[in-house]
């Protein structure tokens, strides 16, 4: 049994009425990124790990905002539901996407896969939207990366820095 966008209250009170049942809960969906990182700083990540709950990531590229492939010259598509959400933070972004590119040319990948290799080195499994043959085979680089501490600190510190809050309107804050 699983839940999604559940805080960490709820994600107990979930396991308190399903284990009275016999069955019990195996995995926690929730927005995580570096950008959002309230599930981590929330103890989600941390029961997860002690309970044996795969703790599932999705929006981990901030819906291709941590991808690399857009800036404040080239911003997402305007009129989009993206383009209207994460363009106005891209000057912001942009500081962390830097970063992150600085750290793929180390290990010869792209910013996207930095940014899955991150969350995949935080204990998650990303969940991720692919559409191309090669952004699968990307995915399978990025589990091949193995960040240092210093550079998983340098991503975490530098995101803090750009102040950007990338939770949506549908979700509550996991604190």
């Amino acid at each position: 049994m699983g839940v999604s966008n559940h805080n960490l209250s709820q994600i107990k009170w979930a396991e308190e009425i399903l284990s009275a049942e016999g069955v019990h809960v195996s995995a926690v969906q929730n927005h995580y990124s570096l950008l959002y990182r309230s599930s981590e700083k929330a103890g989600i990540l941390d029961y997860c790990k002690e309970n044996g709950i795969d703790f599932w990531a999705y929006m981990v590229l901030e819906q291709g905002a941590l991808s690399g492939k857009y800036d404040t010259q080239h911003p997402l598509p305007a009129g989009s539901q993206r383009g209207e959400t994460y363009n106005p933070m891209l000057p912001q972004i942009e500081q962390l996407v830097s970063v992150i590119r600085t750290i793929g040319e180390k290990y010869v990948v792209s910013p996207a896969q930095v940014a899955l290799a991150w969350a995949i080195a935080k204990g998650t499994t990303p969940i991720i939207g692919v559409t191309k043959v090669s952004q699968v085979q990307d995915a399978v680089k990025a589990m091949r990366i193995s960040l240092t501490v210093a550079e998983i600190n340098q991503m975490e510190t530098t995101a803090e820095e750009t102040g950007v809050d990338t939770r949506g309107s549908w979700e509550k804050p996991m604190i």
